[in-house]
């Protein structure tokens, strides 16, 4: 990737809903030769999408938890298993295995704690887990889906 294309990719991390011709123009680059590098980092594989952010606080999912989880369970079947129940709950937005004291870490949105008592209940119902620990956010202090270009 060349200083073109990582100022095309910062300019669509922030705003995937400019034309063509604006990322371009700010580029500096007429529209084809633009459109094409686009094309070509979504075909790569470095852009793997365009997708609409949407305001939790306004799909009433603003209950922020980060959920912990302990296994002695680790082999592969265990994994696909619970890989797969994750896939069944929406309010699960990311999910990470760990290294250290965690196996797995989760992100889930909810309206309020009673929804999440409710998720909580579910999900332990579905899975044998050896531990499994909640933290709530407080405050967003900081959040963003952009990523540093900076190591390119």
């Amino acid at each position: 990737m060349d200083s073109f294309d990582k100022h095309i990719l910062s300019i669509l991390q922030k705003d995937s809903t400019l034309s063509t011709s604006e990322i371009a123009e700010q580029v500096g680059l007429s529209t084809t030769p633009c459109w094409r590098r686009i094309q070509a980092m979504e075909k790569s594989g470095v852009i793997k999408s365009r997708v609409a952010l949407a305001n939790p606080k306004k799909l009433n999912v603003a209950l922020t938890v980060f959920v912990m989880v302990k296994t002695n369970q680790h082999n592969p079947m265990w994994l696909e298993k619970f890989a797969d129940l994750a896939m069944e709950f929406p309010e699960i937005v990311e999910f990470y295995r760990m290294s250290g004291e965690v196996d797995y870490l989760l992100k889930v949105v909810v309206p309020d704690m009673k929804a999440y008592d409710n998720f909580y209940k579910t999900l332990i119902t579905k899975i044998n887990f050896s531990d499994i620990s909640s933290s709530f956010a407080m405050e967003e202090l900081k959040y963003t889906t952009a990523l540093p270009i900076d190591y390119i």
